[in-house]
């Protein structure tokens, strides 16, 4: 731990080291004590089945753990896209809309950030059963439930919910093939009216995926988590949102490997 900076030696006394104590102390909002435990118990275990995920699949999809398992995966997530959740309202105007569906939103973290800054927003997180309740407890934390609605549903099946000017799709395209985000894509063009905006945050990579480094290296991460995703790059999102009714606006950095993609609806 000294070697790595971790900790730091005098003498038979060892302290934090500045990262530890930045990241690992539970002191700092950059808290990434969440993300060790995902590690832990849902990401290693996955790894050492990685010569078996690369074959035929992974053993269970991230989708399939038990609830206790999924507070933590949720925990850990939500802990290491801190950055981008919060670069994200600083990143996008939102100032000219007024109501945002998260889609696949997770905790609702991302919607936190959006309406700390826009009081006028209003969002409603869509989210599997298994993380609705989880998204409620933060959000009512937060001190936002009325203005943040967290509803269950399942982003790839029926029909998304209209009435809303912008569309959030935050680190959920890379759970899916790219017939099914083409599809996901197609959904949400259907529930959307002319000129709304698309927000896809994610790992987008160059047209190699070789870079960004870690967002390259996040390949493995979703080969053992997931059946059917991957990294993909900025071009080929650019592709299937011109098949899907939708015209790319921007390409915009986050904090780190994460970006992010505007569109229109067209």
């Amino acid at each position: 731990m000294v070697a790595l900076g971790l900790l730091e030696r005098e003498g038979d006394t060892y302290r934090n080291g500045e990262t530890a104590a930045a990241f690992l102390a539970g002191r700092t909002h950059g808290d990434l004590r969440p993300f060790l435990r995902f590690w832990d118990k849902i990401s290693y275990p996955a790894w050492c089945g990685l010569a078996e995920a690369l074959g035929s699949g992974p053993s269970q999809e991230i989708f399939e753990l038990d609830d206790e398992l999924q507070k933590v995966a949720s925990a850990g997530i939500e802990a290491i896209l801190a950055g981008p959740a919060a670069a994200f309202p600083q990143t996008f105007d939102f100032s000219p809309h007024r109501r945002l569906l998260d889609v696949g939103g997770g905790t609702g973290s991302w919607s936190i950030a959006v309406a700390r800054k826009y009081p006028h927003v209003e969002a409603t997180v869509l989210e599997l059963p298994a993380v609705v309740d989880i998204a409620r407890e933060h959000v009512a934390a937060a001190g936002l439930a009325s203005r943040i609605d967290v509803v269950a549903g399942d982003a790839m099946a029926g029909a998304l919910p209209p009435g809303y000017d912008v569309f959030l799709l935050a680190n959920l395209i890379h759970y899916w093939s790219p017939e099914g985000n083409r599809a996901l894509l197609q959904r949400v063009r259907s529930a959307a009216e002319a000129n709304s905006r698309l927000l896809l945050a994610d790992f987008w990579t160059n047209p190699t995926h070789t870079e960004p480094l870690h967002a390259a290296l996040m390949a493995g991460e979703f080969a053992v988590h997931v059946r059917d995703g991957d990294v993909y790059s900025v071009d080929e999102v650019r592709g299937w949102l011109s098949e899907t009714g939708w015209r790319c606006v921007e390409h915009a950095p986050l904090v780190g490997p994460q970006s992010l993609i505007v569109a229109e609806a067209a």
